[in-house]
C-alpha cells in the first residue's frame, strides 16, 4: 500500500515538477488514482495506477501518446535535480551567501529574493553555482568509483584540450553571471581544477588509447592495427550514380567471403537492415539481419555476412580478428538519428468543464448564436437552488443556461483579438448568417466537384512503379521515414502510377518531412523523363529547396536549376531555354516560373509549396498547368480532423503528424527586461555554436535597440531586418542570416512565418506583452528546430504594470510549453487561419461569422 499525497510531497520535495502532462524527465503528473513520474535515469516515464492506497499496476509508457507499455515489478525515482534543498541548511548558510554577494556587489534586495525562493523549497535557475553552500559537502565522479575501477581514455591530447576549454568557459560564465547581478560560487569551489582531474585519473593507472604511436609513452605499450573503410567508401560514392550503385560494395563482400573473414554491416533501424538485406539480394549476396545483442568478438561468423541495427561512427578492418565492418553511412552517405513518434493533433472540442470559461469569453449558442459570457448566476426556481450561465446579447439582452445544458454552448474561435457581432436573442439573425454560410458552402462544393470532375476525364501520364533504382534513392535518405511519412510517400507514388491526373495535398509543419514526399515524386517523374517544375513562394526558399533537391539528387545524371528574383539575366535565359528543349530536369522557382515566357517540353510533375501564399493572377495561372499534369501541393497549415472528413474524396490528402529528428520542447522564460539578461542570453547561445532572433515590432526604435545590442554584447554580429527595407535588401538579409554571416537577426514580426533555420535556438521578444498568444506562439515557433534545446525569453517593459489581457496571454504561452501544443489553440487563431488558406478568403469570412466548431458541423452537413 502507498499513500498518494504523501508520496507526491516526498517527490515535489526531491525536486520533481508538477505538470498536467509528463513529457520530460523530472516530471510528476497527478490525475486521480493515476501517478505519472519521469525519472532522470529511465528512458521512458512510468505509469502508477492506484486504487485506493493500493497499487494496482506499475507501466511504462509513451510520453508522445501517453499509451502504457510494458509492465514493471518496481521502479527507482531518484531526485531529478543536483542540489536538494534543505530549509535548515539554507538558515545555517545565509550569512555566507550574503557576505559572497556582498563581495561581488550584488544588490541585497536580489539576495533576499533569492534566499526568500529557496526557504520557500524552490529552486531558482542557476542556484547549482550555490551548491557548495547548499550541500553537505562536494564530490566528484571519481569519488563514487571503487579503487580498481578500470578508467580508459580516448585520444588523451584531445581530452586535455577540451579540459583546459572547459576550465576557461567556467571562468568566463563565473564572470558573466557576476556582471549580471547573479550570486555564484568561485569556479574553484565548484569544480576540480583540470590539475586536479588529471592527478587523480592517473593515480588509478588508465589505459590510453591514442591514434598516434607515442615512442617517449611511459608503461606498457600495445599496438592494435584497424584500417578504415575509406577505399569503399569513395568507391561507393562514385558508383552511386550508375545502375549499380552497390556493385563495389557486392564485391568487397564476397572477398571477405571468400577470404573466411567475419563482416558485419550496420543500419540505423530494422526496416533499414530488411532494405538492406533485399538489396544485396539483387546483387546475389546472402546476409541475414540479426537482432540479439551480442559482444564485439561475436559479431558475424567466419565466411557470413550480419545486418545488425546499430550506431558506429565509422567502420573497419581488423586483420588480428578477421573481422570487417562497414557502417550505413558509408554505404548510402550521411544519416541523421531515428525520430521519435509523437502526439498526434488533437480535434477541436467544444466547452467540456466551467473551469475552461471565463467572464467575457465569446460563445455560440445552438439556437442564440453568437453571446458574450458573464459568470454564474445562482437561481431558486420552484423551490429547487441552481446555477446557471449568463450570457448577453445584443440590445441588453440576456440568456441564463442551466449548467446541465452545456452542450447546447461552444466556446466562440475567432481570430487573435476579433470580436464577432453579438446575435440577437431569439435566433433571427443567427439563423439568417447560417443560411448565408450555408448558401456559401453549397458553392465551394459545386466549384470543388467540378474541378474534381474535369480531373477525372482529363488524360493524364501513368508513371512507373518502384525498381532497383528508386529503392536505393531511397535507401540514401539521411533519415528514419516516419510511418505517416511513409504512407505519404505511397499515396503519392500511387497516384503517379494512375492514368490521370493527380491531386494530392500534404500537410505538416515546417521540418516534419514534406519535402522528402516531393523529391521522391520528383525523382520518380525525372526518372521516367518527364520534368518537374517546384513553385515556393519567395525567393529565400527557393534558395533552401535548391540546395535541399541538389544535395539529394548529388551523383545523379539529374540537371536541377532554380529560377527567381535573384537569378543572373543571363542565367535566367539560360534556365527558360533549358525548360523549353528539355535540358533541364527539375527547376525550383518563385512565381517567376508562372510568366508567360516560361515553356516546358514535357512538364509531368508540379510541386507547389504553400499554395494560399500565391496572389489571385498566379493561383489562376497554376489553375491552368494544373489541368493536365500531376500536382502534388506541400502546406505547413495544421489542418482539422473534420476539414479532413470534409476533403475526402474532392481532394486527396495525406497528413504528416510526427515532428524532427529528437526535437525538444522549447524553454519559455517570462521576465523583466535588462541589458544584463540580453548580454548573458545571447553569449549563453554563441557559446553553444548558436544564432539568436531579437524581435523587436517598432521600426522607429530598433536602430536604438541595434546599437545597444553592439555596446552590451561586441562579440556578436547583428544583422537588422524589417518590413520597411526594399524587399531585395530584406530578402538578402535573411539568406546572410541563414548562412551563419550573422549572430544575431534583430527584427520585427516579419519573421513569424517563413524561415526554417535549426542553429537558431533563441529568441528575444522585446515588449511581449505588446503581442498577441498566436503572434507569440508563431514567433516562438522559429526557433527549436534542431536537437538543441531551444529557449524563448518574452520579455516585458521592467517597471511596467502588465494588463490583465497581456497577463494572460503570457501565462497562456508558458503553460503550452510541450511539443505539440500549437495545436492545442485547436478553436484560436491558427486553426481558423488554416481553414481560410485553404478555401480561401471568403470562406475565411464565414468562419468569422459562425465560430469554428458551428462551421465545421455546417461543412460535414
Amino acid at each position: 500500500t502507498i499513500d498518494r499525497d504523501a508520496l507526491v510531497a516526498i517527490l515535489l520535495a526531491a525536486g520533481y515538477a508538477r505538470m498536467p502532462l509528463v513529457e520530460e524527465r523530472g516530471e510528476i503528473a497527478v490525475r486521480g488514482g493515476i501517478l505519472d513520474i519521469f525519472p532522470p535515469q529511465r528512458p521512458r516515464p512510468v505509469r502508477i495506477e492506484l486504487l485506493g492506497d493500493e497499487v494496482e499496476s506499475i507501466r511504462e509508457f509513451d510520453p508522445a501518446s501517453q499509451r502504457s507499455q510494458e509492465p514493471l515489478g518496481a521502479i527507482v525515482a531518484p531526485p531529478p535535480r543536483e542540489i536538494l534543498v534543505e530549509r535548515n541548511r539554507v538558515i545555517e548558510r545565509s550569512e555566507a551567501i550574503r557576505k559572497l554577494a556582498a563581495g561581488q556587489k550584488i544588490a541585497p534586495r536580489s539576495v533576499d529574493q533569492l534566499l526568500d525562493s529557496l526557504l520557500r523549497g524552490s529552486v531558482p535557475p542557476g542556484a547549482e553555482a550555490l551548491a557548495p553552500f547548499l550541500q553537505p559537502h562536494q564530490e566528484s565522479v571519481l569519488d563514487f568509483l571503487p579503487e580498481d575501477t578500470l578508467i580508459v581514455i580516448d585520444d588523451p591530447e584531445a581530452g586535455r584540450e577540451r579540459l583546459v576549454r572547459h576550465a576557461l568557459e567556467m571562468i568566463e560564465n563565473y564572470d558573466v553571471a557576476v556582471a549580471s547581478g547573479r550570486v555564484v560560487s568561485p569556479p574553484a569551489d565548484l569544480a576540480l581544477s583540470a590539475d586536479a582531474l588529471v592527478a587523480a585519473i592517473e593515480a588509478r593507472r588508465p589505459v590510453m588509447m591514442d591514434r598516434l604511436e607515442m615512442l617517449d609513452a611511459t608503461g606498457e605499450r600495445y599496438q592494435l592495427r584497424a584500417v578504415a573503410q575509406d577505399e569503399i567508401r569513395r568507391e561507393l560514392a562514385r558508383a552511386r550514380s550508375g545502375e549499380r550503385a552497390l556493385g563495389p560494395l557486392a564485391r568487397m563482400l564476397e572477398t571477405w567471403r571468400a577470404d573466411r573473414w567475419r563482416t558485419l554491416l550496420t543500419a540505423s533501424s530494422l526496416s533499414h537492415a530488411e532494405r538492406l538485406r533485399a538489396l544485396l539480394g539483387e546483387y546475389g549476396v546472402p546476409a541475414r539481419v540479426e537482432t540479439e545483442a551480442r559482444p564485439a568478438w561475436r559479431w558475424s561468423r567466419p565466411g557470413a555476412v550480419e545486418i545488425r541495427t546499430m550506431e558506429l561512427s565509422e567502420g573497419f578492418s581488423f586483420p588480428v580478428e578477421r573481422l570487417a565492418v562497414v557502417t550505413e553511412e558509408e554505404i548510402f552517405g550521411p544519416r541523421e538519428k531515428k525520430r521519435s513518434a509523437r502526439a498526434h493533433w488533437p480535434d477541436a472540442a467544444a466547452v467540456e468543464s466551467l473551469g475552461h470559461l471565463a467572464v467575457g469569453d465569446y460563445l455560440v449558442h445552438a439556437e442564440h448564436g453568437i453571446g458574450v459570457y458573464r459568470g454564474l448566476v445562482g437561481l431558486e426556481l420552484r423551490g429547487i437552488a441552481g446555477e446557471f450561465l449568463r450570457i448577453d446579447y445584443a440590445e441588453d439582452a440576456r440568456l441564463l443556461v442551466p449548467v446541465h445544458r452545456l452542450n447546447l454552448i461552444q466556446r466562440y474561435a475567432g481570430s487573435d483579438g476579433h470580436a464577432p457581432r453579438l446575435d440577437k436573442l431569439g435566433g433571427v439573425t443567427w439563423e439568417r448568417t447560417k443560411r448565408g454560410v450555408r448558401k456559401s458552402l453549397r458553392s465551394m462544393a459545386q466549384e470543388l466537384l467540378s474541378v474534381h470532375a474535369a480531373r477525372e476525364l482529363a488524360p493524364g501520364h501513368a508513371f512507373s512503379g518502384r525498381d532497383h533504382l528508386m529503392e536505393e534513392f531511397e535507401a540514401r535518405f539521411p533519415h528514419e521515414e516516419t510511418p505517416d511519412q511513409e504512407a505519404a510517400i505511397e499515396d503519392v507514388l500511387a497516384d503517379l502510377q494512375r492514368p490521370k491526373p493527380s491531386d494530392r495535398l500534404v500537410c505538416g509543419d515546417v521540418g516534419y518531412g514534406k519535402t522528402e514526399v516531393a523529391v521522391r515524386a520528383a525523382f520518380r517523374a525525372a526518372m521516367d523523363g518527364k520534368q518537374v517544375a517546384v513553385l515556393v513562394p519567395t525567393t529565400i526558399l527557393c534558395q533552401q529547396h535548391a540546395e535541399t533537391f541538389r544535395k539529394r539528387f548529388e551523383g545523379y545524371p539529374m540537371h536541377i536549376e532554380s529560377l527567381s528574383r535573384f537569378t543572373k539575366p543571363m542565367q535566367s535565359r539560360e534556365v527558360v531555354a533549358g525548360l523549353a528543349d528539355g535540358r533541364i530536369d527539375i527547376v525550383i522557382g518563385t512565381h517567376r516560373l508562372l510568366q508567360n515566357n516560361v515553356r516546358f517540353r514535357d512538364l509531368g510533375l508540379l510541386v507547389i509549396d504553400e499554395e494560399h501564399r500565391f496572389g489571385v493572377r498566379h493561383k489562376e495561372r497554376i489553375k491552368q498547368i494544373k489541368k493536365t499534369v500531376d500536382v502534388l501541393t506541400l502546406t505547413a497549415t495544421p489542418i482539422p480532423r473534420t476539414l479532413q472528413l470534409a476533403f475526402t474524396g474532392l481532394r486527396d490528402l495525406s497528413v504528416i503528424e510526427t515532428p524532427p529528428v529528437d526535437r525538444l520542447a522549447i524553454r519559455t522564460n517570462v521576465c523583466r527586461f535588462s541589458e544584463s539578461l540580453v548580454r548573458e542570453t545571447i553569449l549563453r547561445e554563441l557559446r553553444r555554436g548558436g544564432q539568436i532572433f531579437y524581435v523587436h515590432n517598432r521600426v522607429q526604435s530598433i536602430e536604438a535597440v541595434h546599437q545597444m545590442l553592439t555596446r552590451n554584447v561586441p562579440e556578436a554580429r547583428v544583422l537588422v531586418a524589417h518590413g520597411q527595407m526594399r524587399e531585395r535588401e530584406l530578402e538578402d538579409r535573411m539568406l546572410r542570416f541563414m548562412h551563419g554571416e550573422a549572430d544575431v537577426l534583430l527584427c520585427t514580426t516579419i519573421i513569424e512565418s517563413g524561415l526554417d533555420i535549426p542553429r537558431a535556438n533563441t529568441i528575444l521578444i522585446d515588449r511581449a506583452d505588446a503581442l498577441g498568444l498566436a503572434q507569440l506562439y508563431q514567433l516562438r515557433g522559429r526557433v527549436g528546430r534542431s536537437k538543441q534545446r531551444a529557449y524563448a525569453y518574452l520579455m516585458t517593459p521592467p517597471e511596467e504594470v502588465l494588463s490583465r489581457e497581456s497577463n494572460k496571454s503570457l501565462t497562456a504561452i508558458q503553460e503550452l510549453a510541450e511539443l505539440g501544443s500549437g495545436f492545442r489553440l485547436a478553436n484560436m487563431d491558427l486553426e481558423i487561419r488554416g481553414a481560410g488558406n485553404l478555401m480561401g478568403p471568403q470562406q475565411s469570412g464565414n468562419l468569422a461569422a459562425v465560430g469554428f466548431d458551428t462551421y465545421m458541423e455546417m461543412l460535414q452537413d
